[in-house]
């Protein structure tokens, strides 16, 4: 077996090796034949050598596909929007195991204008290249029926599938409908409305349909006021209605500004197994088509990588040719006959954010989703992303994070919360009373609380967590380690802090910080933690410092104990208006006895 890997990897070698230096697709085989990838590339050579170069350094996937590569094949292209487009026909074609999956299995309607006289305007989901004309698809189904309802109002057509050849309109063996006496049609079936007429209803809803409201807005403008002159009122009232209309649907329509015209907006989120693309299309500033699609990774691809894929994918979908396409990032090639545009401010910036939150509450909708089907999917979730993003073994399903309170010294006290499957356990929190540490040093306390926990587990054969949280830095690992050490615990758990200013998380023996995405949910769930650990501190710190700051004032006075003090201090406020009160002031808070201890006892000393 290891003989025959070597002579592959010889043979993929000189493969390798002799490849160019040129843009185009490459396809790894296995020892069937079957594809097992398809790439791109802008330099052939390098992208194929990259798999073997760094073969210790790729993800666990990567390297599992590039021990399962028996043959190479590749197809030099003059551009890189030709191998783009080549590698996505590949993909749809031969569907390989470690290429991206694609979800959108829905068949989406069309608006169809049909090749024949006097053409028809309906929908269909099933497109027949019989010279008709196809407008979509429209993945919001309330839109395309808008549309239609706008175009009925503003175009009377025909609805019946009569065949209106001239020679079959002048035997004269048709007849007008209900249709025409409802005014829903003008009757081309008997000459009534010749083709010309027909046909430029038709070039209007062309343009409806593409966006283009302003041009048939102003034609009906147009129509309007030459009828006014005319002195024919009726039918411009009826025009009217029809401006009108078109205007209604205009105003919903416009989201930005109007002069942005014909352009492609596309937006990308992702977590650990799935991407998700936001496409809309704008014309004259008004949205016409919006859509979404679900990619499922296979080698932790990231979002650099997804998005020319969707691009090309979608763009190819919905025949679009628009002349800008609006990115979130340059996506890294050139396309001949679209320009990118990454907007910093102003409306194009606009209608990126906007496809960004369509984008956003997509993936929050499909997250619920498998959330009902799988309570659990979410913690899961969160926890592989952060095994991910710590670069841990294992899954973190039990987590402790430490956190050390005290002002100046007095009163020293740490916290330890529990999260397990990224969940609190409020019944694992613990507090701890520093009791080896003299003065605020947090080195020394973090030192002793990490001890005494991981002592006590170990002695009583508890569960130990995956993943050990620390507020602080490199002094606070290093305390932590030295406790681990010492109960031979070293290498067992992972360690790593949280420091407050930029958020940066600190390794053992890492010089350097590193930073998580701020939006991460890895970051997020440490964050909590460590806030959770520090409120569930200071609420002990508090408790502590108060029944000390009791005991050293009023509990001195014979007679009156904890209870009593703080009974006073809960009304009265501070000890000096303790002080100051009259006994019957006193009496009324704690009775006539000890009222009358606490007045002699302050009484007593001032006159001392």
């Amino acid at each position: 077996m290891a003989s025959s890997r070597s002579t592959y990897f010889s043979h993929l070698d000189g493969i390798v090796k002799a490849l160019p230096h040129k843009p185009g697709v490459y396809q790894f085989l296995d020892d069937k034949n079957r594809i097992i990838y398809v790439g791109k590339a802008k330099d052939l050579k390098k992208r194929v050598s990259s798999y073997f170069a760094r073969i210790h350094s790729i993800s666990g996937k990567v390297q599992m596909l590039v021990r399962k590569i028996a043959d190479i094949n590749y197809i030099v292209v003059n551009t890189e929007q030709d191998a783009l487009l080549l590698e996505n026909n590949l993909i749809k074609k031969y569907r390989p195991r470690y290429n991206v999956a694609l979800k959108d299995d829905k068949t989406f309607p069309w608006i169809c204008i049909k090749n024949e006289p006097f053409p028809r305007v309906s929908y269909t989901r099933n497109l027949i290249r019989n010279g008709s004309q196809y407008f979509g698809p429209y993945a919001n189904v309330r839109l395309m029926h808008t549309l239609l309802e706008l175009i009925r109002q503003l175009y009377p057509l025909r609805n019946c599938n009569l065949n209106l050849t001239d020679k079959n309109i002048r035997s004269g063996k048709f007849k007008v409908c209900l249709e025409y006496h409802l005014g829903n049609c003008k009757g081309p079936c008997v000459g009534l409305q010749n083709q010309e007429d027909y046909d430029n209803s038709i070039q209007g809803i062309r343009e409806i349909i593409k966006g283009n409201v302003h041009t048939v807005a102003r034609q009906l403008k147009e129509l309007m006021m030459a009828y006014s002159e005319k002195q024919e009122f009726e039918k411009a009232h009826l025009v009217k209605e029809k401006y009108l209309a078109l205007e209604k649907y205009q105003s919903k329509s416009t989201v930005v500004n109007p002069n942005i015209n014909d352009v492609d907006v596309f937006s990308i989120t992702s977590d650990v197994t799935t991407a998700y693309v936001n496409f809309m299309k704008v014309i004259n500033g008004a949205i016409i088509q919006v859509h979404t699609i679900e990619i499922r990774k296979k080698l932790d691809e990231p979002d650099e990588e997804l998005l020319p894929i969707a691009i090309t994918n979608i763009r190819e979908r919905f025949e679009s040719g628009s002349p800008e396409i609006i990115v979130p990032f340059d996506p890294g090639y050139e396309l001949s006959n679209a320009s990118f545009t990454v907007p910093r401010i102003g409306d194009k910036k606009k209608l990126l954010e906007l496809s960004q939150r369509n984008v956003r509450y997509f993936q929050l909708e499909k997250e619920k989703q498998k959330e009902l089907v799988d309570p659990e999917h979410k913690s899961r979730r969160i926890l592989e992303t952060m095994m991910k993003d710590l670069r841990m073994t294992e899954l973190p399903e039990h987590i402790e994070c430490f956190d050390n309170s005290n002002i100046q010294g007095n009163f020293p006290v740490a916290a330890m919360v529990c999260f397990k499957k990224a969940k609190p356990d409020k019944s694992e929190y613990r507090h701890f009373n520093i009791r080896t540490v003299e003065g605020p040093d947090d080195y020394a306390s973090m030192e002793e609380i990490i001890y005494r926990r991981y002592k006590r587990l170990t002695e009583e054969n508890k569960s130990l967590p995956q993943l050990i949280i620390v507020d602080g830095g490199k002094g606070q690992i290093s305390a932590a380690l030295a406790s681990l050490r010492k109960l031979n615990l070293t290498g067992r758990m992972t360690v790593i802090g949280i420091a407050k200013k930029l958020e940066e998380i600190y390794y053992p023996n890492d010089p350097l910080p590193m930073y998580l995405d701020k939006k991460s949910e890895s970051l997020r769930l440490i964050q909590q933690m460590r806030d959770e650990a520090h409120r569930f501190g200071i609420t002990h710190h508090r408790k502590r410092r108060e029944k000390g700051t009791v005991k050293s004032v009023l509990t001195d006075i014979p007679g009156i104990g904890y209870s009593t003090a703080r009974q006073l201090l809960w009304k009265l406020k501070s000890v000096k208006r303790i002080r100051e009160a009259s006994l019957e002031e006193l009496q009324a808070v704690i009775g006539k006895a000890k009222g009358r201890i606490v007045y002699n006892h302050f009484h007593t000393r001032q006159e001392e």
